[in-house]
């Protein structure tokens, strides 16, 4: 058995047999969290002075603040580069420190640490979210409770109120007469000038229902609710008509902006998403490079170190 020392000085001393060619380990983890650490921690650090810059802008005072769209366009440059900083810096390290003069080990060290920070990063904005929407659930549910119960102590005063007021046939009347108005306007189905304006207005509610349901009326219906909105209203039948067919075509009008508005909303979510899908796949992709040609630098002032 011989110790041949492996010419990668932060790795231990191998042993093997016969003077074999050494293998040893392409990686160092401590250099790889190490990178992604500094990455992290400096991305964090550039991120907050440029909270710090931007709450300067605001003057409320003077009411010069810039726009929220400056603010968006100028705080998304600012997260960019402070990111690929954090990045360049965590590969610059994490090459340097893997102790590997090797162009494509310090490029793979890079690689990793790009890797493990997006990975810790999207691991800390989820917890931070998920705190988020627990607190405001949590808020939001304690209020309910407390206005409920608030609710509850006013509702049961007024029915205290109530019922020492009100007694048992006051109750039984009015009841009663509003069973026999309900009963009076569903029995329709008569002359509309013989019949109450509630049975009109329910019969006319009956058959504005059922065109909107069904997308038309049929001739005897139409010519139903002709006559029901010329009693009502007192007008002619020809006037009736007009009057239905203005509000048809008001009902269709205002069906088609409806629609246009959901599908314009639809399209504008969908360019949203896809805007958004490739801001950060571009995103990543700089970061990626960024990572790599500081793992390169770094990598080089390594082998420059040996000379």
């Amino acid at each position: 058995m011989a110790v041949v020392h492996s010419p990668y000085p932060a790795q231990d001393p191998l042993v093997v047999a016969g003077g074999a060619v050494p293998f040893h380990r392409r990686i160092s983890w401590g250099a790889v969290l190490a990178g992604a650490a500094i990455a992290i921690t400096t991305g964090l650090t550039l991120n907050l002075l440029g909270a710090a810059v931007g709450a300067t802008l605001v003057d409320a005072t003077a009411r010069d603040t810039p726009g929220a769209t400056s603010f968006g366009i100028g705080a998304a440059a600012w997260l960019l580069v402070s990111n690929l900083i954090g990045l360049g810096l965590g590969g610059y390290a994490a090459a340097r420190l893997s102790g590997s003069p090797d162009r494509t080990d310090g490029a793979l060290h890079g690689l990793t640490v790009w890797a493990t920070s997006i990975l810790v990063s999207a691991l800390l904005l989820g917890n931070l979210a998920s705190g988020i929407a627990h607190t405001a659930v949590s808020s939001a549910s304690s209020l309910l409770g407390g206005v409920a119960q608030g609710a509850g102590s006013v509702v049961s005063t007024a029915g205290e109120q109530a019922a020492n007021r009100t007694s048992n046939q006051t109750l039984q009347s009015g009841a009663q007469a509003l069973v026999d108005r309900v009963q009076n306007a569903l029995s329709g189905g008569g002359d509309p000038a013989s019949m109450t304006p509630d049975q009109r207005k329910a019969e006319m509610a009956r058959l504005a229902a059922k065109r909107v349901s069904d997308g038309s009326l049929t001739a005897p219906d139409r010519e139903r609710l002709t006559a029901l909105v010329a009693a009502e209203y007192g007008i002619s039948p020809q006037e009736a008509q007009q009057r239905i067919q203005q509000a048809e075509q008001q009902v269709q009008q205002a069906t088609q902006e409806a629609e246009q508005r959901a599908r314009a909303a639809a399209d504008a979510t969908a360019k949203g998403a896809a805007w958004a899908a490739f801001s950060a796949f571009v995103t990543l992709l700089l970061s990626a490079i960024v990572a790599l040609l500081g793992a390169r630098r770094g990598t080089s002032a390594l082998r420059a170190s040996r000379l």
